[in-house]
């Protein structure tokens, strides 16, 4: 599923591209032919991601509200604004897309360490984004536009120059501005919306007033935002937490270097487009996790092999439904 970082990014995307143009609405699949009906025609106000979902604001109280669920990505096509890794996905975003992404030597700053300036700058280009395996990616001359309709496309939002085309969200909806706000008041706080003091206190509130397990809270998101399997995994292995600690046992300090952690980790994934979760990474060892989630994470999809610090093998259970993954020494 993607985590929050994803959503953030393709909301910048809409931001960048769409907002204040006119939209061009429809559903080729046709299961949300009605709502493309209501948008077609109008002009996109606004948009904003809370987490896992995405908002986008259309003329006359309309929102678009998104979530990406474990099978929902958007394509982009056209003219877009590409950084390294949207270029490494051909344009797509959302799934949790681990292929990584390659950089070269000007990603690093002149101290020698890795310069997210460097690689959250993107530039505008005419390009042409593959929609699938089937339609490779296409210089400028001959490029058929608008784009042809590959798969099952739930909605596709167009301007003049941009495409996006939606496939497999848990969530498409329209909604109105107080339905918009009832859904985003039952989510918990996001480190990149409101007021930073109080989201700190609305999570330490949450997780320590609760007597369920920690990797359970990080994963509720009507506790913390945006977090998944992969960050959760992390966070707790960084903060050498019990994953079976229960909330209200987890010290106030160590709850609050949690959604420290979350406040610093979105934000790294939010301009890298990856999910970066190891620190102090030589100049060859950054470009090799960019490039490989081998290199990238400390526990995440690790089990079996040795601790990178203490050696010990790193275990995988199923939680929730959901695989983790830690470390039974480093978090003893």
């Amino acid at each position: 599923m993607p985590e929050g970082h994803s959503v953030h990014r393709i909301a910048r995307q809409f931001d960048r591209n769409f907002i204040g143009k006119t939209l061009s609405a429809s559903s080729p699949q046709g299961r949300f032919a009605e709502g493309a009906a209501v948008l077609d025609g109008r002009s996109a106000v606004s948009v904003q991601a809370v987490g896992k979902q995405m908002f986008l604001e259309a003329e006359g109280d309309v929102w678009l509200r998104v979530h990406l669920g474990l099978y929902g990505a958007w394509d982009f096509a056209g003219e877009i604004l590409v950084d390294p890794t949207i270029a490494s996905a051909n344009g797509r975003m959302g799934q949790t897309n681990q292929r990584g992404t390659v950089i070269d030597e000007e990603i690093l700053d002149d101290a020698g360490e890795n310069s997210l300036a460097s690689i959250g700058a993107p530039r505008r280009t005419r390009v042409h984004v593959r929609m699938s395996e089937q339609t490779k990616g296409l210089a400028d001359e001959g490029v058929e536009w608008p784009p042809p309709v590959v798969g099952q496309v739930r909605l596709r939002l167009m301007t003049d120059i941009t495409a996006a085309d939606l496939r497999g969200p848990t969530a498409c909806v329209l909604q109105t501005p107080d339905e918009m706000l009832a859904t985003i008041a039952k989510l918990g706080p996001d480190p990149l919306v409101g007021d930073p003091v109080e989201n700190e206190e609305r999570f330490v509130r949450a997780v320590r007033k609760k007597q369920t397990v920690i990797a359970l809270l990080l994963m509720d998101q009507s506790v913390v935002s945006g977090i998944g399997n992969v960050y959760r995994a992390e966070m707790l292995y960084r903060q050498r937490l019990n994953p079976h600690t229960p909330g209200r046992d987890v010290p106030e300090d160590v709850v609050r270097a949690l959604w420290h952690d979350w406040v610093r980790l979105l934000a790294i994934g939010v301009e890298t487009g990856q999910m970066m979760t190891m620190d102090d990474l030589s100049p060859e060892r950054y470009r090799a996790a960019m490039a490989s989630r081998d290199d990238r994470h400390w526990v995440y999809h690790r089990a079996g092999l040795p601790c990178r610090v203490c050696g010990t093998e790193i275990a995988l259970e199923e939680i929730g439904a959901r695989k983790l993954y830690w470390c039974p020494r480093c978090q003893a």
